[in-house]
Formats: C-alpha cells, structure tokens, sequence
C-alpha cells in the first residue's frame, strides 16, 4: 500500500513484486526485532511466564517462568508490513483478518493459562470453535466471492477436482489442521519458528509462481490472478520469524505462545489454499504433519489399547527422552524440512518438465 503514495522511478520500482518483498522482510524483521525485548519487559513486569505441563520432559521444568507470547510482536509485525507493502486484494485482506483472528483466540488462551497459573487455557472443544468459526468464514467468503476456483489441485496429475460447497469445509479443514500442527510442534527452543520460516519461504515462491500468468503455466501450476500479492506476506512472515528467533534460539529467552502458533500455522494453511499448493505444503510442511499425526496416533493406542506408541508425544519429546539433546532434534528437524522442501522443488520440477512435454495444460 505504501508505494501508492510514491511517485516516478521510486513508485515503479516499488510496484515490482520482487523489490517489495525485500523490503518486507527487513521491515518486518526489524519490527519484531524491537518489539519482541518491550513483550519480554511486559511479561516480567507481570510476573507471568511459561507454564510448563507437568507430564512433559523433565528438562523442561526449568523453562518455568519464561516470558511468553512473543507472537504478539510477530502478529504485529506481520500486519503493519503487510499493510505497507502489500496490494490490499481480496487474498491479502483475508489473510490479514485470519491472522488477527487466530492470534487473538491464542492471546486468549495465554492469558487463561497466565490468571490460572496452568499450562492449561481456553478448553479444547473452545479453542477448536473458535478456529472453526475462522475456517468456515473464510471458507465460505472464498467460495461465495467466486475469487478463485474452488478446486483441489493435485501437482504432477494435473488434476482438479471441483468439490462445490465441500470446499467450505476444505478450507476450514486446511486451517484448523495446520494452526494445530505447529501449535503441537512449539515444544523445544527454536523448533517451530525455524520450520516455520523454511515453509513459508518455499510457499513465498509457490504463491510468485501462481500468481504469475507466464511461470505458472511454465511450471504447471493453475494460474490464481493476485496470488503474487502472497510473496509480499510470507516475506513478511519470514521476516518476523528471523527477528523472532533472535530471541527464541536455544537457550530461548521468550516462547511465542499460542498466539504466534495458532497464527503462524493458520497462515501458513491459507496461503496453499490460495495457491492451490494444500498437497505440496503437506509435503514440504511434513515435519508439521507427523507431530500432529503422532499426538492422534498416541492418543488413539492409549485409548483403545492401552498402550503407548511413542515415549511421549509430540515426537519431539520421544527423541529427546531417547536421548537426544534439545538442540539436535531441533537441527534434525531443520535439517529433514530443508529436504522435504528440495522434494516439494522436484515435485514441482516434474511438473515442469510435463508442461514443458504438454502432458500438463
């Protein structure tokens, strides 16, 4: 929005997508830079900090205390250089107002968890409802709007299937899933905001390729008129996750709590809904995928046949009570999301190749 108010050389240089998107992330990344040491201050002045659950890791206990809800600078962060940078379509303006929504059902939870000194906040089934209300939202605004096709797309078969209003609840699936996932994932110092910012670099990339009449049809990938603006937001995520992780790496001097999990994984599953890249974030956003996948897993065994799969769940905590230290399940897990994100480049390299044949349209 800020280039609108620009004029000559400067204003065409701003309009390019590229050039806005490097100032994206250096702005929001210095905004959360600042912003993250005012929510530490804050949080201490109160005397509130992590509340560590006490089935978790012993290692853990001595994180109590800690100050929390650092995504708040983040939220903040995202929006303001969003609002800068960003063309305000359709897509960003609901990204925007998704981003605000979660992150505030996540304040909310921290806030409960701060009043009843617990790690435990809002309830499941309150929380689960109010993403729900998000997901089915924006679900029926997309496919309502008619702003883009209300199809899935599976990469490489070249294949939409048109859902019609089951798209409601595609969406509102692709949402909730995904902001639980990294909510579930934000258990050890650095995990999630660095797999965060590995995604929402390749899905930044996706979203410049979609939104682009000539690469899309380059590359294979269904054209979605605006979806550019996209890259300009994960910038911004991405940047905010730097300047997060300033503070957050090991030992971490501040969590970013619900509020930065919720809104960081629910943008995360919007942004594929808008490029059509739902199935390839699952690839590339695998290690989201299994976290989750192993609490449903552990809780299914547990309930049903008494037993425990895992040493703990999420997966994390089972590699760390292996033996693990911290610090190396968290590079581990770096290191394999950098080579789901190479899988997802050659899904997308096979893509091109049959575009290139004609087998893609």
């Amino acid at each position: 929005m800020f280039h609108y108010f620009l004029s000559g050389a400067i204003s065409q240089l701003t309009a390019m997508i590229s050039v806005r998107t490097l100032f994206s992330v250096l702005t929001s990344f210095i905004i959360t830079l600042l912003l993250v040491p005012i929510v530490i201050k804050n949080i201490q002045s109160r005397k509130a900090g992590q509340n560590v659950r006490k089935l978790g890791p012993e290692s853990h206990y001595q994180k109590a205390g800690r100050p929390t809800m650092g995504g708040i600078a983040m939220v903040i962060a995202i929006c303001v250089t969003s609002l800068i940078w960003c063309q305000l379509n359709e897509f960003v303006i609901i990204m925007l107002i998704s981003t605000v929504w979660l992150g505030m059902v996540g304040f909310l939870d921290d806030m409960l968890k701060f009043t009843k000194k617990s790690s435990d906040g809002l309830s499941a089934k309150a929380k689960m409802a109010l993403i729900l209300i998000l997901g089915i939202g924006a679900g029926w605004v997309i496919y309502s709007s008619r702003i883009m096709p209300s199809t899935l797309f599976v990469p490489v078969l070249n294949t939409e299937f048109q859902i019609g209003w089951f798209y409601v609840l595609f969406v509102t699936f692709i949402i909730s899933s995904w902001s639980n996932a990294v909510n579930l994932t934000d258990g050890l110092d650095g995990l999630a905001i660095g797999i965060v910012i590995l995604v929402a670099l390749a899905l930044g990339g996706v979203a410049y390729l979609t939104g682009n009449v000539i690469f899309s049809k380059h590359v294979g990938l269904p054209f979605v008129r605006g979806a550019g603006e996209l890259t300009v937001y994960c910038a911004s995520l991405v940047g905010a996750g730097l300047g997060f992780y300033w503070y957050n790496a090991s030992p971490a001097e501040i969590f970013m709590g619900d509020v930065g999990s919720l809104a960081l994984g629910g943008a995360l599953g919007l942004v594929s809904v808008f490029t059509k890249s739902e199935l390839l974030l699952a690839v590339i956003g695998g290690i989201f995928v299994v976290e989750a996948l192993s609490v449903m897993i552990q809780v299914f065994s547990f309930k049903y046949f008494g037993r425990r799969v895992f040493k703990m769940s999420p997966i994390h905590h089972h590699f760390e009570l292996s033996g693990w230290p911290e610090t190396k399940v968290v590079a581990r897990f770096w290191v394999i999301t950098i080579v789901l994100i190479i899988a997802g480049l050659c899904i997308l390299g096979l893509n091109t190749i049959l575009a290139s044949k004609g087998v893609v349209n």
